[in-house]
């Protein structure tokens, strides 16, 4: 198997941890960096596991779903209210993203649901995503790597 991995650093966007039992219930923003691990079994005609050149729809994707966003638990119990706040401002006040587990365990997770499809289809299933890394102000990191089944 060939390997290789994509960094995307300093991605500015909020969470809340609403059941923590600290500071990390309130709405708290962080600089992230997602680092993709990808892999195949035959490498592309320019010997490339991925062409990072042509990643520009994952970029996109980030840029348009994180970059200055807020994540929120999708059982937040404030979540209506949440965004309901939002609604009235025109969608003004913040970028609103629901995940099931807004920790940089969960993130991860949710990132590898979104991405693996997407690379796969880039490169007409020949390549596939291994793993996830999410790393908050570059001093907590979490992985997702899915259970081979």
């Amino acid at each position: 198997m060939f390997t290789c991995q994509k960094t995307y650093s300093d991605i500015p966007f909020a969470h809340r941890q609403h059941r923590h039992d600290g500071h990390c219930v309130h709405i708290h923003g962080h600089n992230w960096s997602l680092t993709f691990k990808f892999g195949c079994d035959q490498l592309d005609a320019c010997g490339f596991v991925v062409d990072f050149g042509k990643l520009k729809p994952l970029r996109s994707w980030i840029d348009e779903n994180l970059d200055h966003a807020c994540v929120f638990n999708q059982d937040d119990p404030y979540l209506d209210e949440i965004q309901s706040l939002n609604e009235k401002s025109d969608s003004r006040l913040f970028k609103p993203l629901v995940v099931e587990q807004c920790s940089s365990e969960g993130i991860a997770q949710y990132l590898y649901g979104v991405v693996d499809p997407m690379i796969r289809d880039m490169t007409d299933g020949r390549a596939y995503l291994i793993s996830v890394t999410v790393t908050e102000d570059s001093r907590n990191s979490a992985q997702y790597t899915p259970a081979q089944s």
